[in-house]
């Protein structure tokens, strides 16, 4: 089969389409012919190695552990183990996995779902991880409630367009934060309110917000608590500044350190992928409540085009490599 592998850590270019041996399918195993992988900043992370936290949590320290690239899947099922009940051959499925930039792909089945009707593979490919991250942030650390007056900061971006439309869907009132070019998307999601930063400071809006959901990454704890009230509630989703070893965790590691000592919550996510959350996700996408974004396809050979592209961080909504 043909897939995108890569052999060592480093930039795009250490990435190959080659053609390789299918998965092998353990009894509990599902294997998708893939018609579409969502990109995601994971996929860059894994990609080059960074931050090294990554390695020590399992990803491999010298060179990848998993030499595919790629974690979002949707697709068809090709075969199923013995001990697999929840999917059939034929079977439309949706979720994570390890080496998604594959013609197959394998993984276990409590790491899919059946794809909903409403959405194309191209969609539903966009929507596990992104969409996993952000309901955790402003569902679960965020405890979201109507009418309260959200901040989503990125919300332009994969994560950030899922969680305008997530906050909206539980009565919320939404401003999103991102660039002029992005403006009209958010507002067609359901933001209520846009701040272009290119033009306005969010420090403008002194304790404006009850919750914050940041998942651009690059603004200081201090900065985002003086846009917070009194008792609100900063989710930090991951970031992309800082150095190498723990690159944008250490913002959220600090916040939390900082969170029992004043009157904010202030908390880092590290989203799970439970399949409990990825079903939450779904029944939402069902009812209409929320749509993936997908602004661009890019075909299997072009995949670390579109790792590049996400990377330069321009990007409205998702990116889907298709397959």
């Amino acid at each position: 089969m043909k897939a995108i592998v890569q052999d060592r850590y480093g930039p795009v270019e250490v990435l190959t389409l080659d053609e390789i041996d299918a998965p092998a399918v353990g009894d509990r195993d599902v294997l998708v012919r893939v018609h579409a992988a969502g990109v995601d900043p994971g996929v860059w992370h894994l990609m080059t190695g960074i931050p090294y936290l990554a390695r020590v949590m399992g990803f491999g320290l010298r060179r990848p552990k998993d030499r595919v690239r790629g974690r979002d899947v949707a697709g068809t099922v090709e075969a199923v183990g013995r001990e697999v009940t929840r999917f059939g051959v034929g079977d439309e499925v949706m979720g994570t996995c390890e080496g998604s930039f594959a013609e197959l792909a394998v993984t276990a089945q409590d790491r899919l779902v059946a794809k909903p009707g409403r959405l194309t593979f191209e969609q539903a490919a966009a929507l596990p991880i992104s969409g996993i991250t952000a309901l955790e942030a402003v569902q679960d650390k965020g405890r979201v409630e109507s009418g309260q007056r959200v901040l989503v900061i990125g919300a332009g971006g994969g994560v950030g367009t899922f969680a305008v439309q997530i906050a909206k869907a539980a009565g919320a009132e939404v401003t999103a934060l991102c660039s002029t070019d992005k403006a009209d998307l958010v507002r067609a999601i359901g933001a209520d309110a846009v701040i272009d930063y290119t033009r306005a400071d969010i420090g403008e809006h002194p304790g404006a917000f009850d919750l914050v959901i940041d998942t651009a990454g690059n603004r200081s704890i201090r900065s985002l608590r003086r846009v917070l009230a009194p008792r609100g509630t900063l989710v930090v989703v991951g970031g992309e500044g800082g150095g190498p070893i723990l690159q944008g965790f250490d913002r959220g590691f600090r916040g939390a350190l900082l969170s029992p000592f004043v009157g904010q919550r202030l908390v880092a996510l590290v989203a799970s992928e439970r399949l409990a959350t990825l079903e939450r996700l779904v029944q939402l996408v069902e009812t209409g409540a929320v749509t993936p974004v997908v602004s661009r396809t890019f075909p299997l050979a072009d995949a670390a085009d579109a790792i590049a592209d996400l990377h330069e961080g321009h990007v409205a909504g998702k990116l889907v490599v298709t397959v």
